[in-house]
C-alpha cells in the first residue's frame, strides 16, 4: 500500500488547515446545479472543525487563465458549502493570497471555515510558481489535500504546497487511493477490466497499462469495432477507427504474452441509426447488416461477459459497452453494471469504477451506491488506469516519507 498520512495523523487542533477541494462544480444564473462534489468534500471538513482546527478551503474553478474573470468567482458556494455543513457559516476571501486572504484566515476561531477565491485567478497555480507556493503556504500550519480529481495536475495547491507544509490526505483521497490500491495495486484475483467508449486512440496507454494487470479484459462500446474489424468482421456501418486495426492487433497480441484473455462481443444489437428508440434487431456478430450500426453488445454478450464477472474477484470498470443514453441501446450496459452490484452486494466481487461516462451510465442503471467504489476523478481516474503517476499523489507520498 502506497505510504501516505492521513488525518489521523495530525493533532490539529487550534492549527490552522489549508485544505485542497475540487468545487469545481457546474453553475448557471450563478447557482450551483449540482452539489456532489460539494457534498462528497464535508466530511473531510466536518472532520477538521470538529477537531478544531480552523479551515481554510482553496479550489479552481473553470479556466480563467491566470485573470480574475467575476463569472468564474467561488463566492457563490458559499451558501451551497454552509449548507453541506450543517449551517455552519463559511467566510469569504476575495483573493486566495495577499491581504485579503490573511485576513479572513487571521478572523477565523478554533472550527471556523473560510472559502478563497478562485486560486487560478493567479497564474502562479497552474504554473506552480514557487513564490505562490510561499504566499499560500504562509497561510497556514498544515496542508491536506482532497481533490483527487486535481492530483494529475502539478500546480501549486496540488504539489507545492505538499512540499513546503506538513501534508495528508483528506477522507476522499484516502478513500479514493485505497480502492485503487484494492483494485489494482494489490488485487484479490482473477481480475476482471471492463473498458468501454468511441475510440481506441483515447484510450491506447489505458489499454496497454491494463493487459499487464488483468486476466480479463472485456472490451466495448466503440472501440470494440476497431479490434473486431481487426479480427476480420464485417461491422458494417459501424463507427470503428479502421486505420488503428494493426494496433488493435498488438495489443492483444501484448495481451497473450501477458496472459490476459480478451473478450469481444458474439452478437451485437444494430440499427441505422443512432437515436432514442430506433429500430433495432439483434443480429450474431458475423452477421451485421452492411447498412447497420453496431450499437449495444447483444443478450449472448451479456450472458458470456456475466459468466467471466461470477468468476472474477475483483473489478474494474471504465466506459460503457453501447450506446447507453439511447434506449434501447443502454440495455448491455445496464444489465452488466447490475450483474456486478449484484456480485458486489453478495461479498463476492470489489468493484471499482470511474470516468464521466461511466458513472452516468451506473447512475442510469441505479447502482451507483452499490459498487464497492465509484470515482468522480475522471482525468485523474483514467490517468491512474493509464499507469501513469499522479503528481498530487506523489507530493503527498513524499512528505510521508
Amino acid at each position: 500500500m502506497p505510504v501516505f498520512a492521513t488525518l489521523d495523523d495530525f493533532a490539529v487542533a487550534g492549527k490552522k488547515v489549508l485544505l485542497r477541494l475540487d468545487l469545481n462544480v457546474p453553475i448557471r444564473d450563478g447557482q450551483v446545479t449540482d452539489r456532489t462534489r460539494i457534498d462528497r468534500a464535508a466530511p473531510t471538513i466536518t472532520a477538521l472543525t470538529a477537531a478544531g482546527a480552523r479551515v481554510i478551503v482553496m479550489s479552481h474553478f473553470g479556466r480563467p487563465k491566470g485573470r480574475v474573470v467575476p463569472e468564474m468567482s467561488l463566492r457563490p458556494l458559499l451558501r451551497p458549502l454552509a449548507d453541506a455543513l450543517g449551517g455552519q457559516a463559511v467566510a469569504f476571501a476575495e483573493d486566495c493570497v495577499g491581504s485579503a486572504a490573511a485576513a479572513a484566515v487571521d478572523g477565523l476561531a478554533d472550527g471556523g471555515v473560510a472559502l478563497l477565491e478562485n486560486l487560478r485567478f493567479h497564474a502562479g497555480e497552474e504554473g506552480n510558481d514557487p513564490s505562490f507556493c510561499d504566499a499560500l503556504a504562509a497561510l497556514g500550519d498544515i496542508y491536506v489535500n482532497d481533490a483527487f480529481s486535481a492530483a494529475h495536475r502539478a500546480h501549486a495547491s496540488t504539489d507545492g504546497l505538499a512540499r513546503r507544509l506538513p501534508a495528508a490526505a483528506g477522507r476522499l483521497m484516502q478513500a479514493e487511493l485505497e480502492a485503487l490500491e484494492r483494485a489494482l495495486g494489490a488485487p484479490a484475483r482473477p481480475v476482471m477490466a471492463v473498458v468501454g467508449g468511441a475510440k481506441v486512440s483515447t484510450k491506447l496507454d489505458l489499454l496497454g497499462n491494463l493487459v499487464g494487470k488483468v486476466d480479463d479484459l472485456v472490451i466495448g462500446g466503440g472501440m470494440a469495432n476497431t479490434f473486431l474489424f481487426a479480427r476480420g468482421a464485417e461491422i458494417g456501418a459501424s463507427l470503428a477507427e479502421r486505420d488503428l486495426a494493426d494496433t488493435a492487433r498488438e495489443i492483444e497480441a501484448r495481451a497473450a504474452t501477458a496472459g490476459c484473455r480478451i473478450h469481444l462481443q458474439s452478437d451485437a444489437v444494430v440499427a441505422g441509426e443512432l437515436a432514442v428508440g430506433a429500430a433495432s434487431q439483434t443480429v450474431d456478430i458475423d452477421a451485421i447488416p452492411a447498412d447497420r450500426m453496431i450499437l449495444d453488445i447483444g443478450p449472448g454478450s451479456v450472458d458470456a461477459f456475466a459468466e467471466v464477472m461470477a468468476g472474477a474477484r475483483t473489478l474494474v470498470w471504465n466506459g460503457p459497452v453501447g450506446a447507453f443514453e439511447f434506449s434501447p441501446f443502454d440495455a448491455g450496459t445496464v444489465a452488466l453494471a447490475r450483474q456486478a452490484a449484484a456480485l458486489t452486494a453478495g461479498g463476492h466481487l470489489l468493484s471499482v469504477a470511474g470516468g464521466g461516462d461511466t458513472v452516468a451510465a451506473l447512475a442510469a442503471a441505479g447502482v451507483v451506491e452499490r459498487f464497492s467504489y465509484v470515482s468522480t476523478a475522471g482525468g485523474a481516474f483514467l490517468e491512474w488506469l493509464e499507469g501513469k503517476t499522479l503528481p498530487g499523489v506523489a507530493a503527498l507520498m513524499a512528505g510521508a516519507n
